[in-house]
């Protein structure tokens, strides 16, 4: 007798999940990510350095920004994995994603999506300032074109990513009615090049010598020009802070320390222990490196102690 064979090609395909609603329910759910909401609290970065952040109606509006912006990144990811359903159910990891393991139909990913496409821009319309609505309209509109086209594009993939972030240190200022300084806007944008150029070098060094790269573009890169993107992203951003570190300094201190300047030692140190992990190849999502390293955490709270010392003038 002759032994049967399993498809090759359905190695790592899981069994098609049968739908309930309540299994409908998770499973969207999983799909815009919660994880990643960690990142939309970057909308209290311009009101924290503005020291605006600690009244009754800026928080309650930034906790509407806050819930917009995750809205429009959820609607990103449900269109996504609805549109790359077929290729995730190839591959050994994606193939658990609740669209491709067939716990959530294409068409109810692709419907839900687009609901939450409409719908935070329009509310955002009615509910806040108008350059909000405009900010949020740009973020779905460049995001799912990286989904279609631009993440198969060298470097402008590294843009889009990084132009991510700073939209969402930027949102939380535009709510507010903050103006938004220069040296904000290069810290926050290089800062986030440094992390999302890290992590690129890292999936690189890990899927080395690998076949079937966990993004196809990782195999045009070298480890090389990653490297040099994210060193160079660092310098830029710990000189640009510190320069608004130092900035307007002149006259006498106003605080019990110059806390401001203080906090560049603080800033540098968690640049310099972050790249511990990017010369590893071991810096993956950026959340999961702070918080899985103590000494990270630690620095970062030194940090925010600091900063939040400089702002009140204490």
């Amino acid at each position: 007798m002759h032994g049967q064979r399993a498809h090759p090609s359905r190695a790592h395909a899981p069994a098609r999940a049968r739908v309930t609603p309540g299994g409908l329910l998770t499973g969207l759910l999983r799909t815009t990510r919660p994880k990643q909401w960690v990142k939309n609290t970057l909308v209290v970065a311009a009101p924290a350095a503005a020291g605006r952040l600690f009244s009754v109606p800026a928080l309650g509006r930034l906790a509407l920004t806050f819930a917009l912006f995750t809205a429009c990144a959820a609607a990103v990811y449900l269109i996504n994995d609805a549109r790359d359903a077929e290729a995730d159910r190839a591959h050994p990891v994606k193939c658990r994603r609740p669209v491709a393991a067939g716990q959530v139909p294409v068409p109810v990913a692709y419907a839900a999506g687009g609901l939450l496409a409409v719908l935070a821009p329009l509310l955002a319309a009615r509910l806040t300032p108008p350059l909000v609505p405009v900010l949020l309209t740009a973020y779905l509109g460049m995001q799912l074109a990286y989904c279609v086209a631009l993440k198969h594009v060298l470097v402008v993939d590294l843009v889009v990513v990084t132009t991510g972030f700073l939209m969402r240190a930027m949102i939380g200022g535009v709510a507010l009615g903050i103006p938004l300084s220069r040296w904000f806007l290069i810290t926050t944008g290089f800062g986030a090049l440094f992390m999302v150029a890290a992590k690129r070098y890292s999936e690189a060094v890990q899927m080395a010598g690998k076949a079937g790269a966990t993004r196809a573009l990782l195999t045009e890169y070298t480890t090389g020009y990653l490297r040099f993107v994210w060193q160079l992203a660092a310098g830029v951003a710990v000189l640009a802070y510190c320069l608004w570190a130092l900035e307007g300094h002149a006259g006498p201190a106003t605080g019990l320390l110059p806390w401001r300047q203080l906090s560049m030692v603080a800033f540098i140190l968690a640049i310099l222990r972050y790249a511990v992990f990017a010369d590893r190849g071991t810096a993956g999502e950026p959340e999961d490196v702070v918080l899985r390293d103590r000494a990270l955490a630690l620095i970062g709270l030194a940090w925010l102690a600091m900063y939040g010392l400089a702002v009140a003038h204490w």
